[in-house]
Order: structure tokens, then C-alpha cells, then sequence
């Protein structure tokens, strides 16, 4: 088992959402429910804690009531090889959503993720300032990002 594992805080979602994660991902899995019992706080038979798995990286979810919310100040990076694994994260995970700026969604439960081809990183990364400019300023204008733009920016010349 990991050493950190990301703990989600839910109203009375955890469940709905630990289902919803992990027929998105590849290599994933349901490691089990606890719910709670007489000493609550929560109904009785509730879900308490959701543990799940996503292509290797174990999550625990939690009905804890209405006193947290999520935002954005946490998010989870999904790194994208092609340009089908970020459409595929981006439809999947903004459906019922909200899509923002520059890689970045939330999802139908609030939990934001960024969907990142990896090659945006190697390409802002690129030892010449005016090539990785504008690749950033062409990120800067995206919401989904679209990899053949970054790499058409990046070459212009």
C-alpha cells in the first residue's frame, strides 16, 4: 500500500463518485465500502468510506456531511500520451461538469482534475524562450487542450 493516499471528503456522494472514477480509468478497481453503523454519525447502513483504485493509485472517499467542500486549490493530474487519452479523460470526467481554462475541469461531484498531454511539458520546458512562449500562450487560449495546435506553435517559424 502507498504511503499517501488522496482522502475525498463527500457530502453523501463518495460511492456515486469512487463508481463514477473508476469506470472512467484504466486498471481499476473497487477495494471495498464501510458503512456506518449505530455510533454514526451517519444514517445507519450509509456509506461511510468508499476505498478504490485507479490505475495504481489507491483513494478513500468519505461521506462526511455538508461541513467541507471541494476546490480547486487541490486537483488531480491525469498525464496524456495522445491526443484520444485526453479526449477520452476530458469527455468523460467534464460530463455534468464545468471545463475551465487551460487543461483544467470540474468534475459532475466537484473534484477538479487537469487532463495533460505530456508533451506540453516538453514543450514549455524548451530551452528556447520564444518557442515555449508560444506554446504557453497557445495553452493559454485552450479549455480541452489539442496537442497538434501546441505542436503547430511550438514550430512556427
Amino acid at each position: 500500500m502507498a504511503k499517501i493516499t488522496p482522502f475525498l471528503w463527500f457530502d453523501d456522494q463518495a460511492e456515486a463518485a469512487m463508481n463514477f472514477y473508476v469506470s472512467i480509468f484504466k486498471n481499476s478497481k473497487v477495494l471495498g465500502v464501510n458503512r456506518y453503523g449505530d455510533a454514526g454519525p451517519g444514517p445507519k447502513g450509509s456509506v461511510m468510506t468508499a476505498n478504490f483504485e485507479l490505475d495504481g493509485q489507491v483513494f478513500t472517499a468519505l461521506n462526511g456531511g455538508p461541513v467541507y467542500k471541494m476546490s480547486p486549490a487541490v486537483s488531480f493530474v491525469v498525464h496524456c500520451d495522445t491526443q484520444a487519452e485526453v479526449n477520452h479523460y476530458w469527455e468523460k470526467l467534464s460530463a455534468g461538469g464545468k471545463e475551465n481554462q487551460c487543461a483544467w475541469l470540474e468534475d459532475k461531484f466537484g473534484v477538479t482534475w487537469q487532463i495533460v498531454p505530456n508533451v506540453l511539458l516538453e514543450l514549455i520546458s524548451d530551452p528556447d524562450p520564444v518557442k515555449a512562449g508560444r506554446v504557453m500562450q497557445a495553452m493559454l487560449e485552450m479549455t480541452k487542450i489539442d496537442i497538434q495546435t501546441l505542436k503547430q506553435a511550438y514550430e512556427k517559424t
